[in-house]
């Protein structure tokens, strides 16, 4: 990762129509800190410059959120259904999960795998409760790519959440159409 000097930063805010106060601002540092990095009389921390490039990122329009990545509506079942009506759901659209959602609110999610590890013949009849893993991985809107992808490092899917309702849910998938 190339970090970006001193003139790089004030280029940038530049070529945005951005004032130092305006960046200070929005990356919530001060405005004669703003001045010095870009001067070359400080080396700000690592975690400050973050902020300063993801501010800069945001003016121009760079950073991407889960609302951007996200689908919606999501596609959900109940607790109570049963797995047979799941199965269904993802032959029909295609879909190797599913999240169970009880009145907005996320309980877990259920895939194919989940399906195919149970031993009993009558896996269909059995309720989604009974099958589901409720470890799910949620975030908000708002929620930067970068938290989005570390969370899919350890997740099949990303539901995003909303004052406790789902309203989206993102994929490897989704995120790899965006990268390329």
């Amino acid at each position: 990762m190339e970090l970006p000097t001193p003139e790089d930063l004030r280029e940038w805010r530049n070529e945005l129509g951005l004032t130092q106060s305006e960046l200070a601002e929005k990356a919530n540092v001060s405005q004669p800190l703003i001045a010095r990095i870009e001067g070359g009389d400080v080396d700000p921390r690592l975690s400050t410059l973050r902020r300063i490039v993801n501010a800069l990122q945001e003016a121009e329009g760079a950073l991407l959120r889960a609302a951007d990545l996200m689908n919606s509506p999501v596609a959900s079942v109940a607790p109570d259904a049963s797995v047979r009506e799941v199965i269904e759901l993802m032959n029909e659209r295609g879909y190797s999960q599913v999240p169970v959602v009880r009145e907005g609110t996320p309980q877990g999610i259920i895939g194919t795998s989940d399906i195919r590890q149970r031993p009993e013949g009558n896996v269909g009849d059995l309720p989604v409760a009974e099958v589901m893993h409720e470890s799910i991985s949620t975030v908000e809107p708002n929620a930067l790519i970068d938290t989005v992808d570390a969370h899919l490092d350890h997740n099949d899917a990303v539901l995003v959440v909303e004052a406790g309702v789902t309203v989206g849910i993102i994929t490897e998938a989704d995120i790899a159409s965006h990268l390329s």
